[in-house]
């Protein structure tokens, strides 16, 4: 079998000093003394991709993700072990990196089509597309320098996307421009899936790994940790990170879904406002259909989300509802495509409702958020951070998070 990948004990090894004339003592007197330390970026890394598969990668920043990705775009080359690649390679990592300031937008196309292996004619039967998702207009025929930074990352995007690789690699960059853009990006990223195109996702957010990928790769500290079911390997990973003291570092985040802004609540005249959807309210109901913000431990407990739909175009639109601790603690997340459910998504205002059956969290305070996104779950059309506060009820009858179903024998 052919594989689209082969890693077979690679290593990156960079050599450190302690101070610049170090490096120049061992330049002049190479045979007698070192003085470096040697620190692998990445150490005796295995594995291998099938054509067609979506993996993703997961790992702490620092811990050989990004040194891997440019090993194999040949940005950089293996200090030990083999790579081998089978197939054109599309990079969507520093996105216009190879783009001459001066140059137009065209020249550019032609530029980096140029860079990676195509001829003049193959770009010209490509370039309509390019140009038609960059959408950003005349400013195609200017020099790129004279672009704001999202019309640069709109052309860019859709000159890394539209030259029909083998193999995609994908390091966060699917969330680049405004909504609409987003949603086309998205497309085309699951379009490539539908073609058996090979992905490597890269990507600080578990949820989405989860969403898109059947198998993940965790490196730590430059070494294989763990190689084989999504679910699998991005749980162990999660374990991994609760055991470390993440204190304030941002990098540590990783599993918890960016939040977007909060919006003003309440009903009001959405049709000049909302682009395409739009979260109106939450409300919370007891086991007594009684519209409350006090609910009994181990009731049963519904919520309803309305929201209000401009563009009935989108296809498959998600729900989600999360609920989350009043310090943070992320308790339980829920969306309708992970369900499976069908979302009403007709002009105007929607609802849909979230029961809980039996609402077994220990007393105290809690909170939800609130989303409406695409077919995937990973653009936001509106995304309410910290929605609505509850409170439940509860003597002292059990500790911790969850009360469990349970008897003594």
């Amino acid at each position: 079998m052919e594989y689209s990948i082969e890693v077979e004990n690679l290593s990156k090894v960079y050599k450190l000093y302690n101070k610049p004339s170090d490096r120049l003592k061992e330049t002049l007197i190479p045979l007698k003394k070192s003085y470096h330390k040697d620190f692998y970026a990445l150490k005796d890394l295995s594995f291998k991709i099938s054509p067609g598969e979506t993996v993703g990668f997961v790992g702490k920043n620092g811990s050989g993700k990004s040194t891997l990705l440019k090993l194999l775009t040949e940005v950089l080359t293996p200090t030990q072990g083999t790579l081998k690649i089978n197939g054109k390679v599309s990079a969507l990592l520093e996105l216009g990196a190879g783009f001459n300031g001066e140059y137009s937008g065209m020249e550019n196309i032609y530029l980096n089509g140029t860079i990676q292996g195509y001829t003049r004619e193959e770009m010209d039967a490509k370039v309509d597309d390019i140009v038609k998702f960059a959408d950003i207009g005349e400013y195609i025929y200017q020099p790129v320098k004279t672009y704001s930074s999202g019309m640069f990352v709109r052309l860019a995007f859709a000159v890394a996307i539209n030259v029909e690789p083998d193999i995609l690699i994908v390091d966060e960059a699917l969330a680049v421009g405004d909504i609409r853009f987003q949603l086309k990006c998205m497309d085309k990223f699951l379009e490539f899936k539908e073609k058996g195109i090979t992905i490597l996702y890269v990507s600080h957010d578990i949820n989405s790994i989860k969403r898109f990928c059947s198998r993940a790769i965790w490196i730590n500290e430059g070494r294989l940790e763990e190689d084989g079911d999504v679910d699998y390997v991005t749980d162990k990973y999660l374990d991994y990170l609760k055991t470390l003291d993440a204190g304030n570092d941002p990098a540590d985040t990783d599993g918890q879904e960016e939040h977007g802004q909060q919006h003003e609540d309440g009903r009001r005249s959405l049709e000049d406002t909302v682009d395409i959807a739009e979260v109106v309210s939450l409300e919370v109901e007891n086991s007594k259909g009684e519209k409350t913000e006090t609910i009994e431990h181990g009731e049963k407990v519904r919520v309803t989300v309305t929201y209000y739909v401009k563009d009935t175009s989108i296809k498959k639109p998600v729900v989600g509802v999360a609920l989350l601790r009043l310090d943070n603690l992320y308790v339980c997340g829920l969306n309708t495509l992970l369900d499976q459910v069908e979302v009403p998504w007709e002009k105007g205002y929607n609802s849909i409702t979230l029961t809980y059956e039996n609402f077994n969290l220990v007393g105290g305070g809690y909170y939800f958020d609130v989303a409406v996104y695409d077919q995937t779950a990973s653009v936001p059309f509106d995304y309410r951070t910290r929605y609505k506060e509850i409170f439940v009820k509860m003597g002292y009858i059990a500790e911790g998070i969850e009360i469990l179903p349970h008897k003594w024998g």
